[in-house]
């Protein structure tokens, strides 16, 4: 019997990757379209409208739900516990949830099982009279919203000046996503000084991005947390803010892996997060042998399920329906195609109007050299570059290119070619 899932967010790219799960066995449905639950017409995102729009979908549907699942970033990553509480499902606590996506929230809570693997840190108000005086950091620091994704309104500050320039942009975006974390947050019981620290601050913290990032992909069932990959984080750019890639799997030593686990597991733990996916985000500077954790995430890395499929045989996006199932995910492990994969971000610094994307031809061209790239371009011609929504505060992303390799060596030399076959024509313009 095939048994359908309703996903938030659908859209063709994931939905032929949700495909490959058990072919036949799963039918999957739209309940909130990406337009609506990602990338909203207007910045404004409305929680509650969401929520009752998705709750009304599921009451009228014919079929019965066999779960409710989402890979995207927030309102999605609440959206889809909220929605299953609502309607008797398996998921996580909607005060776990919060845990983990209240950046604050979460810092506080790692301090108590981890102190000696995060940065000093502090909220910030940024709509008080002077927002520096909150922040008893040394320079430089990094400052971002309590709520936000894609290193959204994240800027680096070396100088006091650099914290003056910033402000009015946190002020003018922070309500895009703060607002509607507000509206989740009204769900569950923070404590009285996360109950301060609402969805408008900004939390400031010390730089810890020296050395190498990875992320460490798993869940949690029945109390028993389980890593089952790890996946290196490429920067590149300015304060090295941009991501390159995500490549998998990591070429991280074992012993430096299994600390991070550890570390994870014990977070995770203390969030109380249970019956669902998560990624943890670490640091490892090799001269030093220290790592650092920056953030939990309360779901699974979307961009990270084809190279996944490439490497494993299977999509992430897999646990993400054993857990909606009431079951122990049963992910494989190095039966896919290639020993090493990767999701490459083609990105430009600087505005600038997009005149020219790769055309059907060029991307049939590059498809003929390697059938199992998949590629997305994410901008449309005559496109103004600082329209784009939720980019990191200094780059904007082109497209997403995702390839498999036998090794490191081929993989970048396989990148390099298909950049030749992506022609992009950028017009400039100021800021």
């Amino acid at each position: 019997m095939t048994q359908t899932f309703f996903v938030v967010g659908l859209e063709p790219f994931n939905e032929a990757l949700l495909n490959t799960i058990a072919p036949g066995t799963f039918h999957f449905r739209e309940l909130l379209s990406y337009r609506e639950a990602v990338r909203p017409p207007s910045t404004k995102i409305n929680f509650r409208e969401l929520l009752d729009t998705a709750s009304a979908r599921l009451k009228a549907a014919s079929e019965e739900v066999s779960g409710i699942i989402g890979y995207f970033d927030f309102p999605t990553s609440s959206l889809v516990p909220t929605l299953a509480h609502r309607h008797g499902l398996p998921g996580p606590t909607l005060e776990a949830v919060a845990r983990c996506e209240h950046k604050y929230w979460a810092r506080n809570l790692q301090r108590e099982v981890i102190p000696d693997l995060l940065p000093r840190y502090c909220s910030v108000n940024p709509f008080a009279d002077h927002p520096g005086a909150q922040i008893d950091l040394a320079f430089p620091y990094w400052i971002k919203p309590v709520k936000a994704h894609s290193s959204y309104l994240g800027f680096r500050i070396d100088r006091p000046g650099d914290l003056d320039e910033t402000i009015p942009a946190i002020r003018a975006g922070i309500h895009t996503l703060g607002s509607a974390f507000n509206e989740f947050l009204k769900l569950v019981d923070p404590p009285p000084d996360i109950k301060a620290v609402d969805g408008l601050h900004c939390i400031a913290e010390e730089i810890i991005s020296d050395g190498h990032q990875c992320t460490l992909e798993g869940y949690v069932w029945n109390g028993e947390v389980v890593v089952y990959g790890v996946v290196d984080s490429i920067r590149t750019g300015q304060h090295r803010s941009s991501f390159s890639r995500y490549q998998y799997p990591t070429r991280l030593p074992r012993r430096v892996c299994d600390r991070m686990a550890d570390a994870a597991k014990a977070v995770v733990k203390r969030m109380d997060y249970d019956g669902g996916g998560f990624n943890a985000e670490f640091y490892w500077n090799a001269k030093t042998d220290k790592i650092w954790l920056l953030e939990i995430n309360a779901r699974i890395s979307k961009s990270h399920s084809p190279i996944f499929r490439l490497v494993d045989g299977v999509t992430n996006q897999k646990v993400l329906i054993d857990l909606a199932l009431g079951r122990k995910p049963d992910m494989p492990r190095r039966q896919g195609l290639y020993r090493t994969a990767a999701k490459f971000m083609i990105r430009r610094s600087g505005n600038g109007v997009v005149r020219r994307i790769p055309g059907a031809a060029e991307l049939a061209r590059l498809h003929e050299a390697y059938p199992d790239a998949m590629v997305r371009i994410l901008v449309q011609e005559g496109q103004h570059l600082s329209q784009l929504p939720f980019q990191d505060s200094y780059t904007y992303e082109l497209a997403e290119l995702f390839l498999g390799a036998d090794s490191h060596r081929e993989l970048l030399h396989r990148y390099c070619h298909c950049l030749s076959l992506l022609p992009f024509e950028i017009e400039p313009q100021a800021e």
